[in-house]
């Protein structure tokens, strides 16, 4: 399964590793990142393939919630499928 993950916040030192630390540890694979400073905030992409036997994308959204909120960030994940289906319409 693919999906993306945006994070949105306040720029600090450790955002990125904190995530893909996150997201290793899940055997969630980062297949592509983009990150910049966007009118003063940190703003990340990543496209992201699961293992299969990464947990679902259920619990890894509320682990990357509790993440969020330990660091002021704002981050979530949303499956590849959502977007295919809306270049389909």
């Amino acid at each position: 399964m693919k999906a993306f993950i945006t994070v949105i916040g306040a720029d600090r030192i450790g955002i990125i590793a904190a995530v893909s630390g996150l997201l290793a540890a899940e055997k969630i694979n980062i297949e592509d990142i983009s990150q910049t400073i966007l009118q003063g905030n940190f703003t990340m992409i990543m496209a992201v393939s699961f293992s299969e036997d990464a947990k679902p994308i259920d619990e890894i959204a509320h682990l990357l919630r509790e993440k969020g909120d330990e660091m002021g960030l704002d981050i979530s994940i949303r499956h590849m499928a959502i977007f295919e289906a809306m270049h389909r319409i």
